[in-house]
């Protein structure tokens, strides 16, 4: 739900291959009140990528990388073991990290690939597209609903006390819905998923994770064609989004999601050059003040926004992410200035 404050967090991918350093990174700059991160690390290699992490917490569901990708397989192995290896690993220098701190409650975040996108990246036995069968899509729904339980109960040992967050992603839905997502031959698309069975998937994972303790569900979405209604239809607390191009249309919608009590985590930072010089702290502070002030929301409701970099940091050096760390913390601060007006 809205936080009394703004607050800065970023998406998952880090650089590096250092879960350490990376975790004391994020946790160093994303104290309280703001929102420190189970850490992604995909230049690990296979296992670390967002997919594969994803498909580790899976119930009853294996895979395994092919020249094309994550397959669905009848038994696990070497590659789901090393996915699950290193998910294990990144929590437990959590846990190593959180118990040095002398406050280490507070809220946190893990993320977790959301059940269409999950559909559309993982492949059947064939090699196509899971996302092209329909009991498949259930499966993986019913599987990542399984399996959510289990992941948030380790998290919840490793930061005792802490206040869980849960950033769903679902980068491909656009397309998912649309009708624009190539078949394995790339020659012809999938047919696009219907809207009423994507908001009932969403709703199934995210009845699953609040069940699970959860205080918090986000669903994280590329701008261009966002479904937003479907988001906050499938009982999302809130929505994560690039501002950028935002179109008046959709500010609206997240006008009345700001005032139906939901949460707005905004992409202020562009994040996709990491040699370009970031945005200055007031120009970034406008990107959010200006539009909300165009639709007549209220400085005292700020405190609905979380600020996030427009994408993941795995493409930066750690240096160049953990200056997007500090950057979005003195966006969140000039945001909460204006709050207190």
């Amino acid at each position: 739900m809205p936080e009394s404050q703004v607050t800065a967090t970023a998406l998952g991918p880090w650089p590096g291959e250092d879960a350490l350093e990376a975790t004391r990174i994020i946790r160093g700059e994303l104290g309280s009140p703001h929102l420190p991160f189970l850490v992604e690390l995909p230049d690990r290699g296979v296992g670390s990528d967002a997919l594969g992490r994803t498909a580790s917490l899976l119930v009853d569901l294996s895979v395994d990388v092919q020249p094309y990708g994550w397959r669905i397989v009848d038994r696990p192995g070497k590659d789901l073991m090393r996915a699950k290896s290193a998910l294990s690993t990144d929590i437990n220098i959590l846990a190593d990290v959180a118990g040095t701190e002398d406050s280490p409650a507070g809220d946190f975040k893990v993320q977790v690939r959301g059940p269409l996108s999950l559909a559309a990246g993982l492949h059947l036995h064939n090699g196509e597209r899971a996302l092209l069968d329909y009991g498949a899509r259930r499966d993986i729904a019913e599987s990542l609903a399984a399996g959510v339980g289990d992941f948030l109960a380790r998290i919840r040992t490793a930061v005792p006390g802490a206040r869980l967050v849960v950033q769903v992603d679902e980068p491909d839905i656009a397309a998912v819905l649309a009708g624009t997502i190539p078949t394995s031959s790339g020659y012809r698309t999938l047919r696009a998923v219907p809207g009423r069975e994507v908001t009932e998937s969403w709703r199934l994972v995210i009845d699953a994770i609040r069940a699970a303790g959860a205080a918090e569900t986000v669903i994280a979405v590329a701008e261009i064609e966002a479904p937003f209604e479907r988001i906050l239809a499938a009982g999302a607390d809130g929505i994560a989004v690039p501002l950028k191009a935002l179109t008046s249309r959709q500010w609206e919608q997240l006008a009345g999601a700001v005032e139906a009590g939901k949460s707005l985590w905004a992409g202020v930072l562009p994040a996709g050059h990491p040699a370009a010089s970031l945005p200055r702290v007031q120009e970034a502070v406008e990107s959010v003040w200006r539009p909300w002030r165009q639709l007549g929301l209220p400085a005292s409701s700020l405190g609905s926004i979380r600020v996030t970099p427009s994408e993941g940091l795995s493409g930066h050096t750690p240096s160049s992410a953990t200056a997007v760390l500090v950057r979005l913390t003195q966006v969140a601060d000039g945001l909460n200035q204006l709050a207190l007006g």
